[in-house]
């Protein structure tokens, strides 16, 4: 077989000497804690609103947890699904269900209960932790509607901080669980003072979490992230930037989410540093926790950050601390990350990842910034890792040449083994363990990637290909627009036209003609929106990636 021209890897020649050497991650999730807690016990782990656990509390209380898990009946190996904001409870769920030898299913707290049902039966899972006001209102009927689920824990978010934000916190607090009730109270079982069960350590080789892809298209599957493909992208992070040890790092992305799960909670840990919580994204929350804290990192994705750069009293200080910015989970439009710039100084970083690659597989590194593709006006996700080999190949799976457009492959020791308990669909996604990502990009010669669109986003107007991010970033560039998506629509005449959705700036006025006039005037004639739509908000999972797939539905 011919070796791949991809092989020669030619994005290690713009790699630095600190992203090029080897890294030494920790075996678990575990490990890294107790590493960080051994050497700084006293330095805050976690910081939510006005409170804060320190690494030996935190490691403490998740202690706790895991003796509380074992003492109710979890076997190493089960599954325990989180759904929990951001919040110190999730930490402590999740390390406490790793101490317990236990498998993580992170479950999306926006989930109904019909798809919080398919998760707990797909994954078998055995413990259900999550807020008592779920559990109250849904989540108990759900969870025995499910026969795996044995054992149940649930946390009042207003706990571990007595700031009580209304604008995220303005919830009543519920009495707590009875003698009789099922459901344990998650700080109660923390406090007790419970010692983590031995015997059930991990291994890098143990799965560390059942994490179901969003669903952006079809239905969720599993993919089974284990614990070393967690500490590989973690390390790399900790080694790749220029951050402090114990520095802060804001949680932008959602714990749950494998962005937020590997690049915000992972890396910190290995970094030893403070996580700062806010329960969910809110712009006037996370700008004060900025002002406060003053965070050396945060990744979100580019809705984020169209959010917070639109606050009315957003500042260039608000952002003054941070040493890297990063984007993930939802395309960077590049003219937002010059509208960043030019107002509040710090560049957002691109990156490119998905769940069955725990998270990114390609990041600008902070010594260069994004090349933008001068033909499709494409900014890039980055660079691959020296340890990582992306590939572009056709339908046969065969490589292209470099600048040719295909579909985006990876392999690296991030890719997951598969989907759980899908045989069929790990064999058709990993051929050879090689991801085959259903994104269409390309690289240039010097190693730089380029995403296009998902394949399946593709629009076929009159017999010509039209890929919604080229119309998108487009349509960003329009000063009075603030997110935009674009979709294939049915046409009698072409087959499919190009319909755009845009949601605009605060204060922005302008009309639906309008903006398919200015698109007309940048694009080829088959690739402007015929049809505009102007709403206030557009449909978006938790993580913040639009869902095009809600607005092809019919309305």
């Amino acid at each position: 077989m011919t070796e791949s021209i991809y092989a020669a890897k030619p994005w290690t020649a713009l790699l630095s000497e600190a992203q090029l050497a080897p890294v030494h991650p920790a075996e678990t999730m575990v490990h890294a804690f107790r590493a960080a807690a051994g050497r700084a016990p006293d330095h805050t782990a976690l910081a939510y609103f006005d409170g804060r656990l320190s690494y030996r509390e935190a490691d403490e209380l998740s202690d706790s947890v895991a003796g509380h898990l074992a003492a109710e009946g979890l076997e190493h190996g089960d599954r325990v699904a989180i759904m929990l904001q951001n919040t110190p409870h999730f930490v402590l769920a999740l390390l406490g269900a790793w101490k317990a030898g236990a498998t993580v299913v992170p479950l999306n707290p926006m989930y109904k209960s019909g798809e919080v049902g398919h998760v707990l039966k797909d994954a078998e899972v055995t413990a259900l932790i999550c807020s008592d006001r779920a559990w109250e209102s849904y989540l108990r009927a759900t969870a025995e509607a499910a026969p795996s689920v044995r054992i149940a824990v649930t946390a009042c978010e207003l706990d571990l901080q007595s700031a009580d934000d209304p604008r995220v916190l303005g919830f009543e607090r519920l009495p707590a669980p009875g003698a009789d009730d099922r459901a344990s109270d998650l700080v109660a079982v923390a406090r007790r003072g419970l010692a983590a069960p031995d015997g059930r350590e991990l291994s890098a080789a143990d799965t560390a979490l059942i994490s179901y892809t969003s669903g952006t298209s079809g239905s969720p599957k599993g993919a089974m992230n284990s614990h070393g493909n967690i500490m590989v992208n973690a390390e790399r992070q900790r080694a790749g930037h220029p951050i402090d040890e114990g520095a802060a790092y804001f949680a932008l992305a959602p714990l749950f989410h494998i962005t937020g799960m590997v690049c915000q909670l992972a890396a910190c840990i290995a970094n030893a540093g403070t996580l700062v919580l806010a329960y969910r994204f809110e712009a006037s929350v996370v700008l004060e926790a900025f002002a406060e804290h003053r965070p050396a990192y945060t990744v979100g994705p580019s809705t984020a950050f169209m959010a917070l750069a639109a606050h009315p009293e957003v500042t260039r200080d608000h952002f003054s601390s941070f040493k890297v910015i990063s984007s993930g989970g939802a395309p960077l439009p590049p003219a937002l990350v010059e509208k960043f710039r030019d107002g509040f100084g710090p560049y957002i970083r691109n990156g490119y990842g998905l769940t069955e690659c725990t998270a990114p597989c390609a990041s600008v590194p902070p010594e260069h910034e994004a090349p933008v593709d001068p033909v499709s006006g494409t900014l890039s996700v980055g660079l691959p890792g020296p340890d990582t080999v992306v590939r572009i190949i056709d339908e046969k799976g065969d490589d292209v040449p470099f600048g040719d457009q295909g579909e985006i492959a990876v392999r690296g020791p991030q890719v997951v083994s598969g989907y759980w308990n899908l045989p069929e669909a790990t064999e058709a996604a990993f051929p050879d363990g090689e991801l085959r990502t259903g994104d269409i990009g390309f690289m240039d010669t010097a190693g730089w990637l380029y995403v296009v669109d998902r394949k399946k986003d593709m629009i076929n107007a009159s017999g010509f290909k039209v890929w919604p991010r080229e119309v998108e970033d487009v349509l960003y560039t329009h000063p009075a627009v603030r997110e935009a998506a674009v979709v294939g629509v049915p046409d009698a005449y072409r087959g499919e036209t190009v319909r755009a959705y845009v949601s605009l700036r605060p204060g922005a006025e302008t009309e639906p003609g309008e903006l398919s006039a200015y698109c007309k005037e940048r694009l080829a004639a088959y690739k402007y929106p015929r049809e505009v739509e102007i709403l206030t908000e557009l449909p978006k999972t938790a993580s913040g990636k639009i869902l095009r797939r809600e607005l092809r539905s019919p309305r």
